[in-house]
């Protein structure tokens, strides 16, 4: 195709094998303002300084939490003062081992998880030039530790009860009371029968500090396109006002065109889902390198073994560190 949609973390690997066109003469010849986008949006489709995609939406990751099981437990509602230490406590309130009801659904995800917890720790996932990991750094393994912390004080199901049955499955029967769900999640919980006017979601709770993982997708041009131009004109309307404000209408993803998103917001006003848009002063951008599929293959090995307590947080993030900067050294 001569026009197509890239998922963010694919981009430098395309971009690096001159698979895309760069798009900054056509951006500067029509003027189009790339202010007009979040600028970690823009960041995630810049390689070596050129620019390869037209940000077409985004996702941030909020806190969705269950109104009838915090109400049956006297727990009030989060909101945006809430820390870590405020979710452990609701947590522990609403776990009933009785019902078979647990106060969370530890994030064991990374795009929903850790890929959050590390920054609001301080620290990244690998740093801004692509050249260390920092998952052995003290705030990544503080970030990682307050994930594992939730299994171990029994308010999360474990990893083992999570892999058997989605932590969103969970969430729809009433098994827990809150979980961390991405803004593309929205209309599945809008649409359960269990869900649909049970539940409401909260900005992410503040560790060290405030953040939220942001991930989009744009669209790109085929360096081997024949038809550059035409391409360049579907290309920028698909960046467009106009196209953001069709997509926001739909209530499916959230338009990353500045001034479109609040329609997308209140595409289902029974919840708050300008908690995603109010996160976006602090978003950081989706964690990718050259060869991003290599580390996620490691880190997903190394951590599975320590959501299961077979390594420690400690020790499976100095593992997880070495092998992510060696891969990122040969990159």
């Amino acid at each position: 195709p001569d026009v197509f949609w890239l998922n963010a973390a694919n981009l430098i690997k395309f971009a690096s094998n001159d698979t895309l066109l760069p798009l900054d003469d056509q951006i500067s010849k029509d003027k189009v303002d790339l202010n007009n986008y979040p600028p970690q949006l823009v960041s995630l489709y810049t390689y070596n300084g050129k620019h390869y995609g037209m940000p077409k939406d985004f996702d941030t990751i909020g806190l969705w939490y269950n109104k009838a099981l915090f109400d049956a437990a006297g727990v009030k509602y989060p909101d945006n003062t809430w820390t870590w230490d405020t979710v452990k406590q609701a947590a522990q309130k609403l776990t009933n081992p009785a019902r078979g009801v647990w106060g969370i659904a530890a994030p064991l995800n990374d795009h929903l998880g850790f890929y959050n917890t590390i920054p609001q720790s301080g620290g990244y996932v690998i740093s801004p030039d692509k050249k260390k990991s920092g998952f052995d750094q003290s705030a990544g393994i503080t970030g990682l530790q307050y994930i594992y912390g939730l299994i171990q004080s029994k308010v999360s199901p474990s990893a083992q009860q999570m892999t058997d049955t989605p932590p969103v499955s969970m969430f729809e029967s009433g098994k827990v009371a809150m979980m961390y769900a991405g803004s593309w999640q929205t209309l599945e919980l809008a649409h359960n029968e269990y869900t649909k006017d049970k539940v409401d979601v909260a900005v992410l709770p503040q560790g060290k500090q405030r953040a939220t993982v942001i991930h989009g997708l744009g669209n790109v041009i085929s360096a081997g396109t024949k038809n550059a131009q035409a391409a360049w004109e579907f290309d920028k309307f698909l960046g467009s006002k106009d196209a953001a404000d069709i997509q926001a209408r739909t209530g499916t993803v959230i338009p990353a065109y500045n001034g479109t998103q609040s329609a997308w917001a209140k595409s289902l006003p029974q919840y708050h889902l300008q908690a995603y848009i109010d996160e976006l002063p602090y978003a950081v951008p989706y964690p990718i390198s050259k060869n991003t599929d290599a580390w996620v293959n490691a880190q997903d090995k190394v951590l599975g073994q320590v959501w299961t307590g077979s390594l420690t947080v400690e020790d499976g993030a100095k593992q997880l560190g070495q092998q992510i900067n060696q891969m990122l050294a040969k990159e």
